[in-house]
């Protein structure tokens, strides 16, 4: 939907949660597909899925999860379809911090992972959990169109980094909790360290390689090793990370370098920090 705006937001407040229908309600800036983000009053946000999605099934996913050291949104209700918006929805409680940068260091990302990881709770498949193997066609796809662009993009790099990922290994371990969509929007700082975690309607139980996308999407080749040795990957994990990183930047650059400037930049990051842009 595109007519997501503060009066919508207004009178589902107004039928469903009345004692907060009078705060100010302020729509927040995102480079996100998902959801439409308003800031409600000082504590609170609210979340509209631009398409059906299940905001009972992050609920419970959020309820499980534990002894992670960092902040995770506190849902504090679901709302119900209403007012000509057809989906459920959800208030969350607000989580202080700046969104993380590409190339800018990030301390703590690397504790949160194996937090993450170590979790044993039972949970739903993740999203991106699955192998490679399972995105192939649209990849190589994908490749193929941004080559005909006027994108500076060198394909043949792009398609050996990919075939590198889907000749490693695949996972053989018990799956483990992941996030999925580690993106640096999702991701909130405080003086330079992880303090909050966004939007986990991607995670559950997969291969932890997806959660190494950060490697490529934020951080530099400074610091990618320091972070590699940190979540102690060993090279087909890598190797299945850096391809997961390519195969979400050539997917999303073709869809959204018109229309969506802050994933398309990143989109773009990721290809330059994977050697798939043509030097100067």
């Amino acid at each position: 939907m595109s007519d997501l705006d503060s009066a919508l937001v207004r009178r589902l407040l107004r039928g469903q949660f009345p004692q907060w229908a009078d705060l100010p309600v302020t729509p927040l800036a995102s480079g996100g597909t998902v959801n439409a983000v308003f800031r409600l009053g000082d504590a609170l946000t609210v979340r509209l899925p631009r398409a059906a999605e299940d905001v009972a099934k992050e609920r419970r996913i959020l309820s499980v999860l534990d002894g992670l050291p960092v902040a995770i949104p506190a849902v504090a209700a679901l709302g119900e379809p209403a007012e000509g918006y057809p989906w459920p929805w959800a208030v969350h409680r607000w989580l202080d911090g700046d969104p993380a940068l590409e190339g800018r260091p990030v301390h703590g990302l690397a504790e949160f992972v194996l937090a993450l990881r170590a979790n044993t709770a039972a949970g739903p498949p993740a999203f991106r959990g699955q192998p490679l193997s399972t995105v192939d066609t649209a990849t190589r796809r994908a490749i193929h169109e941004l080559s005909r662009t006027d994108e500076p993009f060198h394909a043949e790099a792009a398609l050996s980094v990919w075939a590198e990922a889907l000749d490693a290994p695949q996972w053989t371990g018990p799956p483990c909790w992941v996030h999925g969509d580690l993106m640096p929007g999702n991701l909130l700082l405080r003086d330079g360290r992880l303090s909050g975690v966004l939007d986990w309607a991607t995670a559950g139980l997969g291969d932890p390689a997806i959660d190494l996308i950060p490697a490529w999407n934020l951080l530099t080749a400074d610091t990618r090793q320091d972070f590699r040795d940190a979540v102690a990957a060993d090279d087909a994990t890598w190797a299945r990370g850096r391809g997961r990183a390519l195969s979400m930047a050539v997917i999303q650059l073709p869809y959204y370098r018109h229309t969506n400037p802050v994933i398309s930049a990143n989109a773009r990051y990721v290809l330059t920090e994977l050697e798939c842009v043509p030097a100067p």
